[in-house]
């Protein structure tokens, strides 16, 4: 039986243009992320870097960046977050019936602009029982120990938890833990209808 739903943050309820930096930062002749830079994206990640160490690391290696433009770079693939998708978060919590979870890998920066941009937040961060920043607890998806985390600190069986994610290896690595999971198609379907796809769960 399921008790608890897990839910990522980025597409499933934040929308995303997950091209949108790459495409900014190729402005300023940045074509790619090489490995040195995607390990430095990582520990941003799991908060192992500062903010300002973060800027500072691209700004260095890139002359041509100003810190604001970076910031600019950084967050547009940040888009919106459609009130519909609130309004069914906050009748799922009203209704009681499971435990809310929300894991999101994420980092200061993208935080601070949701917070400053996203005026239902708050209202949002209030509907979980458990919220969980990768920045903030040194962990990320797909590594098991963050899937360990949620079962000890919440007393679960993976089988009595939904994890839905929009990224594949974040769902193929639960799932082999055990965890039931939705890998949510985004464009194709929407977190609003997680009971008619599931249905087979509950």
């Amino acid at each position: 039986m399921i008790k608890t739903l897990l839910f990522d943050f980025g597409d499933v309820f934040l929308n995303l243009d997950k091209t949108a930096t790459q495409a900014h930062l190729k402005r300023f002749g940045i074509t790619e992320f090489n490995k040195e830079m995607m390990i430095k994206n990582q520990a941003y990640e799991m908060g192992l870097i500062t903010s300002t160490d973060f800027i500072s690391y691209y700004t260095g290696k890139f002359p041509q960046l100003s810190e604001l433009d970076f910031i600019h770079a950084w967050n547009s693939i940040l888009v919106d977050f459609p009130r519909h998708k609130l309004d069914f978060l906050k009748n799922l919590a009203a209704d009681d019936q499971f435990e809310l979870i929300l894991l999101s890998n994420t980092n200061d920066l993208h935080i601070k602009w949701v917070e400053e941009n996203i005026n239902h937040f708050t209202e949002f961060k209030a509907c979980f029982d458990a919220l969980y920043l990768s920045y903030e607890i040194e962990m990320r998806k797909p590594n098991e120990d963050i899937y360990q985390f949620i079962l000890t600190n919440h007393s679960r069986e993976p089988k009595e938890i939904l994890f839905i994610d929009d990224t594949k290896e974040n769902t193929a690595a639960a799932e082999k833990l055990g965890f039931n999971i939705w890998n949510l198609q985004v464009g194709n379907q929407d977190v609003v209808d997680l009971f008619n796809i599931n249905r087979h769960l509950f």
